[in-house]
């Protein structure tokens, strides 16, 4: 969730520098950032449709299986730490 906040103040920060020094920004206009999300949105309704006409044997999440990785990709994870290891030297 970090990088996401990142990018996103990021993006706030060069917003702000392009209405300081009164330069259109080359990013799409919302109503095309809005499209998009309809098309991410869209592409989850069949296979709902499909699950409710022929539900598979294993219920699953179809919210947390199929459109959350889709739709907001891998989200990045913490590195696991390793145990510590015993000294060999005694």
């Amino acid at each position: 969730m970090k990088p996401y906040l990142l990018s996103l103040a990021v993006g706030v920060l060069v917003g702000v520098i392009y209405a300081l020094v009164q330069v259109r920004s080359p990013a799409p206009p919302v109503i095309a950032l809005v499209g998009l999300l309809g098309i991410l949105v869209g592409e989850q309704i069949p296979p709902l449709i499909r699950g409710w006409i022929r539900p598979d044997a294993v219920s699953t999440s179809w919210l947390q299986h199929q459109v959350k990785p889709h739709v907001f990709g891998t989200l990045p994870q913490c590195a696991k730490a390793e145990p510590p290891r015993p000294n060999d030297q005694a």
